[in-house]
């Protein structure tokens, strides 16, 4: 376990444990929709939105994600590494063929 799974870890159990692992889901869907708000009220027609509310936002994500794999001991940046290497063999022409910013 990395040491922010490690500090999310202490955290969760002076708060009592973690929940069930479909709660934990739900918050993270719950989490993702509220990014999806800071991302239209940055990007979208009113602008009314800020990159501290995506970063936000992104932190309250990152968090969820860390109780789920905490809960089944996984490391997230290993999983990230991995998954980083198979978009990289995978999907090198869509990336390039694609409209990015």
């Amino acid at each position: 376990m990395n040491e922010l799974q490690k500090r999310v870890d202490e955290l969760i159990e002076e708060f009592g444990g973690y929940w069930d692992p479909f709660v934990m889901l739900a918050a993270l869907v719950e989490e993702v929709g509220e990014l999806s708000e800071a991302l239209l009220n940055f990007e979208g027609p009113k602008g009314s939105g800020s990159v501290e509310d995506i970063r936000e936002e992104l932190g309250d994500i990152m968090f969820a994600l860390a109780c789920i794999a905490n809960v089944y001991k996984i490391d997230i940046f290993e999983a990230l590494r991995t998954s980083v290497g198979k978009y990289k063999s995978r999907d090198k022409v869509r990336w390039k063929n694609s409209a990015m910013r």
